[in-house]
């Protein structure tokens, strides 16, 4: 099983398939690296090289106490950058995971980077704010706290309904609800609570000023957990060199239900890079 040790001594797992220039994904909450093996394995065998890890927290990645942090994870996402000496890479974060990447931009900068996608992003708010008065309420934010204490495991389980845009004509597998909740249910509880602050409260628009390689912007329109109109939308506006692609009355969980689409569309913009 491969691992690389984060600066704080946390075992990260992260698999590495394929030859050529570097893909390198960042997951959503509450999943894992598996959540994009279809991506992957369609680029692995398109000549890319397709790299994937668990976030500290989640997965087969070690469970520490803390470290919930976008600062932290975008350190976690530089110390692999620099173990595998990767250069001229592709970052694609889905959900939390654009914050991620993002966050990692914004702190050492694109060097090594040779593009950024942004799908279902919560980039560059999410959360209602001061500043930002047509964010998703706090109080959302705290009845996913209370939800996972409570029941994590029914709370995932009713989640993946919103999620996957089943309640609204989406066709999603019973073997991919299980495998949902299965690798959900890997994670730390404490990891996937302090997740929930972390892309609740975290204010990316300064981050994306410092955001200079293209960038390809996916968003569902009809995104029920991150809505388009303040994540997606605004990111495409506020990022130089962005390309906005919305994937017609798809869900937030488009990298499933809309995963032909996404892997054509990926490997188009790795390509023109």
């Amino acid at each position: 099983m491969a691992t690389f040790k984060a600066k704080d001594g946390t075992q990260i797992y992260y698999k590495d398939g394929g030859a050529g220039k570097p893909v390198l994904f960042s997951h959503g909450w509450p999943l894992d690296g598996d959540m994009w093996d279809s991506q992957l394995n369609y680029l692995a065998e398109r000549g890319f090289r397709a790299i994937a890890f668990d976030r500290r927290g989640f997965g087969r990645s070690d469970q520490p106490w803390t470290g919930y942090d976008y600062d932290t994870f975008a350190s976690d996402i530089n110390d692999l950058i620099t173990t595998l000496d990767l250069q001229d890479v592709t970052l694609v974060g889905f959900s939390m995971g654009g914050g991620d990447v993002t966050r990692y931009i914004n702190n050492y900068g694109s060097a090594r980077v040779a593009g950024l996608a942004l799908l279902g992003a919560v980039t560059p708010i999410f959360g209602k704010s001061d500043s930002f008065p047509q964010g998703v309420d706090q109080s959302v934010f705290d009845g996913i706290r209370d939800g996972l204490r409570k029941d994590r495991a029914q709370f995932i389980s009713d989640f993946a309904t919103p999620f996957y845009g089943i309640n609204a004509g989406q066709t999603v597998s019973a073997g991919a609800l299980t495998q949902t909740l299965n690798i959900a249910l890997l994670a730390s509880l404490k990891g996937t609570i302090d997740c929930v602050t972390a892309f609740g409260e975290t204010d990316f628009r300064p981050d994306m000023t410092k955001i200079d390689v293209p960038t390809l912007v996916i968003h569902g329109s009809n995104d029920q957990i991150v809505p388009f109109e303040t994540t997606g939308k605004l990111a495409a506006e506020t990022i130089k060199n962005a390309t906005l692609k919305v994937y017609d009355n798809a869900p937030h969980g488009f990298a499933l239900t809309h995963q032909d689409q996404l892997n054509e569309d990926l490997l188009a913009f790795v390509k023109s890079l």
